[in-house]
């Protein structure tokens, strides 16, 4: 229950994050920004003392950027954030694509857990497919980290997500027709 919890937070302050670093940056500057990290590192050094060892590594790549931000007085540190989320999830789908299930597979199999080969070779397609959104937005969100911070938080608190959204329900609409078409 507590990690389907700190999941929970971790993945709502990531989607806040971007907004609460704009707000700060309008308001209080760096300093105050920096501020943002500090939910995130703190969920992230629970789950580590729990025995999370991913946990460890997004502490202390909080810690480098929060460090980073507060020593140069530089916005870089928390708006390089989104990209190291893009970065870390495009490492798991790469990681799953090398040691199956895939993640798009695992997801699948909450819901169908026995899953045709035609559906894993699917799920395997759709990972894919994710890797290239990963790599493509992380690319994007480096780019935006000399942007103004409004386009810095414009990309990264909206544009992003709503790609993201779009890339979803894109594929369950076209899931849902080769489905259909299987059954035909």
């Amino acid at each position: 229950m507590l990690l389907w919890l700190s999941r929970l937070l971790i993945g709502g302050l990531t989607l806040l994050y971007p907004l609460a670093v704009y707000w700060a940056l309008t308001r209080g500057g760096v300093s105050m920004a920096v501020l943002a990290l500090v939910p995130i590192a703190v969920i992230h050094l629970v789950r580590a003392a729990q025995g999370n060892a991913v946990s460890w590594v997004w502490f202390a790549l909080c810690l480098m950027l929060g460090a980073w931000t507060w020593l140069a007085q530089s916005s870089l540190g928390v708006k390089a954030y989104p990209v190291l989320v893009s970065g870390g999830l495009l490492l798991v789908f790469v990681w799953t694509l090398v040691y199956p299930p895939t993640a798009i597979e695992r997801l699948a199999k909450l819901r169908e857990p026995a899953l045709p080969p035609s559906g894993v070779r699917y799920t395997r397609h759709v990972t894919w497919v994710w890797v290239g959104f990963f790599a493509i937005n992380g690319s994007i969100a480096a780019a935006t980290l000399w942007a103004e911070d409004y386009v810095w938080a414009l990309y990264n608190g909206l544009i992003s997500y709503l790609l993201m959204g779009a890339l979803f329900l894109g594929e369950f609409l076209f899931r849902q027709r080769y489905r259909r078409r299987q059954n035909d």
